[in-house]
């Protein structure tokens, strides 16, 4: 089937106040459907359009020229919003606190500890020139931070991305995820987000991409 908008697994103002719900509405019912539906648009007609839209992310290269940035850009930014709604849960109730198990500890093993791979991965979508994510990613079993520009993600690989493995963790640092509350101040944002983290979804990626 061709793409669609998925349902938010909360309501839009369950991440008060640290994303506010105008945001949240603007966000998913406006940017997110416009992606699928330009996605859809662009993939008519072809063997593409109803395939599985993380396939197609990976297989970029095997796109006619003209679907091909069409389909980097949008089903990119379908596959990436698809995966950030579930990354958060309301605060307290799935959202924020710290990692544990497998998880947690190859991020203490991997950054030193919790704070200071907040403090990289903060550092990471901070340094974003313009419009991107940043990404917690599993690359040959390993935990790595990566940032990409506008909607790419990892999974399109480095040729591409700039960077290659398997996404467990993403945040979205264009303005459209923030500036109604928050204006330019993206690290403001950026500290509030951990707040509504869901940990639990990000240790069930990660066991899923083979993380040891």
């Amino acid at each position: 089937m061709p793409m669609t908008l998925p349902a938010l697994p909360y309501d839009k103002a369950a991440l008060e106040p640290h994303i506010d719900a105008a945001t949240m509405e603007i966000h998913h019912g406006k940017h997110h459907n416009a992606y699928v539906t330009n996605a859809n648009n662009a993939l008519a007609g072809t063997k593409w359009a109803d395939a599985d839209p993380v396939a197609i992310i990976k297989a970029l290269a095997e796109l006619p020229d003209d679907k091909r940035g069409p389909a980097r850009n949008n089903v990119g930014g379908h596959v990436n919003h698809s995966m950030f709604w579930q990354l958060m849960a309301p605060a307290g109730k799935g959202g924020g606190g710290e990692p544990g198990g497998a998880l947690g500890a190859a991020i203490n093993a991997t950054f030193g500890g919790f704070a200071q791979f907040k403090e990289k991965f903060q550092a990471a979508g901070a340094g974003r020139f313009g419009s991107g994510w940043a990404w917690l990613i599993v690359n040959a079993g390993k935990l790595e931070i990566a940032s990409t520009a506008n909607q790419d993600n990892p999974l399109m690989g480095k040729a591409i991305a700039g960077c290659e493995g398997t996404p467990i963790l993403g945040l979205d640092v264009w303005e459209h995820a923030y500036y109604l509350k928050y204006q330019n101040r993206r690290p403001d944002y950026m500290a509030a987000w951990w707040n509504v983290v869901n940990w639990g979804k990000v240790a069930e990626l990660y066991a899923q991409a083979g993380g040891k």
